[in-house]
């Protein structure tokens, strides 16, 4: 059925299939309905399967294609891609780099969002990698997109994405089963957040783990001031360093000199918490700090239920600005209305 599709419909523009048995007939069924259609007319080839030598030739060369879904396996070489059109690209791989050189040198004018998959037990410096075969191509210009998964624990070089200047999603997932081994710390978020003042959802790691560890308080304010546009955020960060600030600044003598520093007006609605740790009786002054950072801030996802407290203190807050905004509106329209 699925190697005749192309002589059933000759002029095939969309190719869809997902969780196909990974089985030598079935590659050799998609390769050969790849094989037969038309290859000016096919804009999206997103097949969950790997392809034969001759389909791969083929799929890296098509002049329409927008979207593509590509399966490696094993240490399969990738041809040179010219795809002047692609806009996103989904590679899943299972070992080696290999295929990476089918980037070095590639026709990606238009080429919006990457994201790779991995289920190789040895990641090794993927980012790394990556960035030196994307700086030979347009990529690092047009790229908004960029997110790379595995089930397994990592520990990524970061700075290898600081070419990427155009970012507004990036999303770095792995586990943290067996221990935390997310490495994400102020340096690596300020670093970021100066390179990709675009961002707009930021998730580096799975749900945050309970292990005290990742970002300060200075890392998510500099993140609230560089990036204005963030609105989904996901790292690994250090209660305690906001609540130690909070009590710091209660301590401090008020400044006489009646300036006010502005905040930053981050766009931030979404934070992810996971089951990081907060330290007695200091939910209401977290809330208070996290209201501070990212003032639009409305939801709040956690799986330790110490969270439940800080996200139903921020949702009254922002119920009594709304309620407040309201009335300050009313009152100026009640005053200010020409008799």
């Amino acid at each position: 059925m699925i190697s005749r599709f192309s002589t059933l419909c000759p002029d095939l523009e969309t190719i869809t299939l997902n969780e196909l048995p990974r089985d030598s007939v079935i590659t050799a069924a998609v390769s050969e309905m790849l094989l037969a259609c038309n290859r000016n007319a096919l804009q999206e080839f997103q097949v969950d399967s790997p392809l034969t030598e001759d389909a791969r030739g083929v799929v890296c060369q098509l002049p329409r294609l927008s979207s593509l879904w590509i399966v490696i396996q094993g240490s399969t070489p990738l041809p040179t891609l010219a795809l002047p059109n692609l806009v996103d690209v989904d590679v899943e791989y299972d070992d080696y780099l290999y295929w990476l050189q089918g980037f070095h040198g590639a026709r990606l004018e238009k080429l919006e969002s990457a994201c790779f998959r991995c289920y190789s037990k040895q990641i090794g410096d993927f980012l790394g990698e990556f960035e030196r075969v994307a700086l030979t191509t347009s990529a690092h210009n047009t790229l908004s997109s960029f997110r790379f998964c595995t089930s397994r624990s990592w520990n990524p070089n970061y700075s290898s994405l600081l070419s990427f200047k155009q970012l507004k999603e990036l999303e770095i997932e792995f586990s943290c089963n067996g221990g935390c081994s997310s490495r994400v710390d102020d340096d690596v978020i300020i670093s970021l957040a100066r390179a990709m003042p675009k961002l707009e959802i930021l998730q580096l790691g799975g749900a945050p783990c309970k292990i005290p560890t990742g970002v300060t308080v200075n890392g998510l304010i500099c993140l609230a001031y560089r990036c204005s546009r963030l609105s989904k955020l996901r790292i690994h960060f250090q209660v305690t360093s906001l609540v130690r600030t909070a009590t710091s600044a209660a301590t401090e003598s008020p400044s006489n000199d009646g300036t006010v520093v502005r905040r930053g007006n981050c766009a931030l609605t979404n934070l992810e918490v996971g089951d990081i740790p907060i330290p007695v009786q200091s939910a209401f002054t977290v809330a208070l700090i996290l209201l501070q950072i990212f003032p639009r801030i409305s939801d709040v996802e956690f799986t330790n239920g110490e969270w439940r407290t800080v996200a139903e203190t921020i949702k009254h807050f922002r119920q009594i600005g709304a309620f407040v905004h309201r009335s300050g509106k009313a009152y100026h329209q009640i005053f200010n209305y020409p008799h």
